[in-house]
């Protein structure tokens, strides 16, 4: 509610960033964490089940990005687009990546991509008319759902 009644205290540190070394944490909706990507949902989605894919090293453009940091970012937004389809059965997945701040990056220092389900009919709309999110399930419920298939893939395992 703090994003939507008025300005909250700023945050410490990248967004991208979230302390500790967990794997997951429930406090900062990250879901997936490795030596080379996390995953999180993002806290003023969107849709249901937006998703953040972001290396973890701190890096702001594409062109920075390591070949083994590139490719493991492609395979985890393919397991991001399984997982959200066996849970949330989109009919549609958007998938987007601003770089800078002219193109739209709200937080322009660290490359991130969204992950975005879609379903026939759905409000995108409201967003691009009124700057209204409807959302239908609460985020901690979408983060419990999805939490076991991203630990799978830590445990070495694929995903659905």
């Amino acid at each position: 509610m703090e994003h939507v009644t008025g300005p909250g205290k700023p945050a410490k540190g990248c967004l991208f960033e979230p302390p500790g070394q967990e794997s997951f944490s429930r406090k900062h909706l990250l879901l997936f964490r490795n030596d080379l990507c996390i995953v999180m949902l993002n806290r003023f989605p969107y849709a249901n089940g937006h998703l953040l894919v972001a290396p973890v090293r701190h890096v702001a453009d594409l062109t920075g990005l390591q070949a083994l940091e590139n490719a493991a970012l492609m395979r985890l937004m393919q397991n991001c687009c399984s997982i959200l389809r066996a849970h949330l059965k989109p009919h549609g997945i958007n998938i987007g990546l601003n770089l800078g701040k002219v193109a739209g990056a709200g937080v322009d220092n660290h490359l991130h991509f969204h992950i975005v389900p879609r379903w026939d009919g759905d409000h995108n709309f409201m967003t691009v008319t009124a700057e209204i999110r409807t959302i239908p399930q609460h985020i901690e419920n979408t983060f419990d759902m999805l939490l076991p298939d991203f630990q799978r893939l830590l445990d070495g395992g694929e995903t659905l």
